[in-house]
C-alpha cells in the first residue's frame, strides 16, 4: 500500500465522522510504517562482506561436514592476509 493510498483512506475516514476513530488510528499507523519502508535504502556490501560470502561458500564446498562456526573463523583469519583487505584499507 502506497503513502498516497493511505492518505486517501484517511480522508475518506474523516468524512465518516466519529464512527471511524479506530479505523483512523489504524490508517495512521499504517501510514507511518509505509513512510519508514519508503525511506530505507540498503547499503552496498563492504569488501569484507563480499569476501566472507565468497570464502565461506568455498570452505563449505571443500568441507561440507564442518561446523559453520569453525569455517567462519577460518574465513575471518584468511581475511587478514587477503589482498582484498589491503585494497579496502586505502
Amino acid at each position: 500500500m502506497s503513502i498516497d493510498e493511505v492518505i486517501r483512506l484517511l480522508q475518506e475516514i474523516k468524512d465518516l465522522g466519529d464512527s471511524g476513530k479506530e479505523t483512523v488510528a489504524k490508517a495512521k499507523s499504517t501510514a507511518k510504517k509505509a513512510k519508514k519502508v519508503a525511506k530505507k535504502v540498503k547499503r552496498a556490501p563492504s569488501a569484507y562482506n563480499k569476501y566472507m560470502k565468497k570464502k565461506l561458500a568455498e570452505l563449505k564446498k571443500k568441507h561440507p561436514r564442518s561446523n559453520h562456526q569453525v569455517l567462519f573463523k577460518r574465513a575471518a583469519k584468511s581475511w587478514k592476509r587477503s589482498p582484498e583487505r589491503k585494497r579496502s584499507m586505502k
